[in-house]
């Protein structure tokens, strides 16, 4: 599968009206339009369907309404070595990844975006070092490593004031930028004839978007699954996916059973290993472990045609910044009544706080345009 790839593809992107990517992208789905033999496949050759002047904000819509299942590159006739080298995945990967850096809030921070990850893994590598710098300069070594094992322990070595202003104006600054990036592909993404269809009950489309992103239904590939190793299908994806997202979930759900704890029970960190806090945690860790895990193995035997080698370094960044949160936490709690607990306080607090700030400038960001994506579509299809 690893025919020749248009010259236009290859070429540096310059603005949208001229870029060649998208040129290539509204070639490729021009030819799907026509053939329409993937659409059963997975929403975007629907919506492509209902938005046939494939407009840059229709191909913005549509690159991040794809789920990467890569499942249409394989049942294609059209894919290389064929002359029409029809490679959909890997030009979509490519547009979308360009939207972030387009859409990307503030401007000047667009730059993390184009250099395939690597700046977004240096600056989260040297957060880490910071604080883990700061906290061995500001802490006594008696006290930093020293076991402590009675309540407030964790606050001996960072003040539970300083954690809490940290994590709260990290993840708020996070959610703005965020928000104001999807703000901005929102209104890029509208279609011309928006204002004048009504859109039925919009409270039915939220759910069934919320439905689709909560059970990663357009990465069934069709249904066998995603072709993760040419035209092979697995369901492995979707499942690493899942452990991923909802292991996330439990830890941010342990983080609000702690603060529950904290302030509505009187109760101070560290918590028993069977109290609510440390089993969703430990819950929630283990499965970050093995979705991170599995999907850098995954990365490592996939067929790289249909994929996009600019973000495929943006993509392992992402999956290493989530390890490193989860196994340190992991570690901590482990080790939390030992003389190890302070050190590994200081690295943990650092991968979060990395993690929060970087939010919005790398791979981790793609949520949320898919999430942006799923509701347009589904409010289209109910306009339709």
């Amino acid at each position: 599968m690893d025919g020749p790839e248009p010259a236009a593809v290859r070429a540096a992107p310059g603005p949208l009206g001229a870029d060649p990517v998208a040129a290539e992208a509204r070639r490729e789905l021009a030819i799907c339009n026509i053939c329409n033999y993937c659409n059963g496949l997975c929403a975007v050759f629907a919506a492509a369907e209902r938005r046939p002047q494939l407009t840059a904000g229709d191909l913005d819509h549509l690159a991040n309404l794809c789920h990467h299942c890569r499942s249409c590159l394989y049942d294609c006739q059209y894919a290389p070595p064929h002359a029409f080298a029809v490679n959909l995945p890997r030009v979509l990967a490519r547009l979308r990844w360009s939207s972030y850096a387009r859409f990307a809030w503030p401007r000047s921070l667009a730059a993390a975006f184009t250099d395939g990850g690597r700046r977004v893994g240096s600056l989260a590598a040297g957060l880490v070092l910071a604080f883990t710098l700061a906290v061995l300069l500001a802490v006594p070594p008696a006290v930093l490593f020293a076991p402590h094992r009675d309540p407030g322990a964790f606050y001996r070595i960072v003040p539970w004031w300083l954690m809490v202003a940290g994590a709260s104006l990290t993840f708020a600054a996070a959610l703005l930028a965020i928000g104001a990036s999807l703000g901005r592909f929102w209104r890029a993404t509208t279609p011309a004839a928006h204002s004048t269809r009504r859109a039925g009950t919009p409270y039915v489309a939220v759910i069934r978007a919320a439905v689709d992103l909560l059970t990663l239904r357009n990465q069934q590939g069709g249904g066998p699954g995603c072709a993760d190793l040419d035209h092979r299908p697995s369901r492995w994806r979707r499942y690493l996916h899942h452990a991923l997202f909802y292991g996330f979930l439990l830890c941010f759900a342990a983080t609000l059973a702690a603060a529950g704890y904290h302030h509505l029970l009187g109760r101070v960190a560290p918590y028993p290993l069977l109290s609510v806090p440390v089993l969703l945690g430990t819950a929630g860790g283990l499965g970050m472990v093995a979705g991170c895990l599995g999907l850098l193995w995954l990365r490592r035997r996939e067929d790289a045609t249909p994929t996009d080698p600019d973000s495929r370094g943006a993509d392992s960044a992402a999956l290493w910044l989530l390890l490193a949160v989860a196994g340190t936490g992991l570690a901590l709690l482990a080790l939390r009544a030992t003389a190890a607990m302070g050190l590994l306080l200081a690295v943990h607090l650092g991968t979060v706080l990395a993690l929060f700030l970087l939010l919005p400038y790398g791979k981790l960001v793609h949520g949320a345009y898919r999430g942006a994506a799923l509701l347009r579509d589904a409010l289209e299809a109910r306009r339709r």
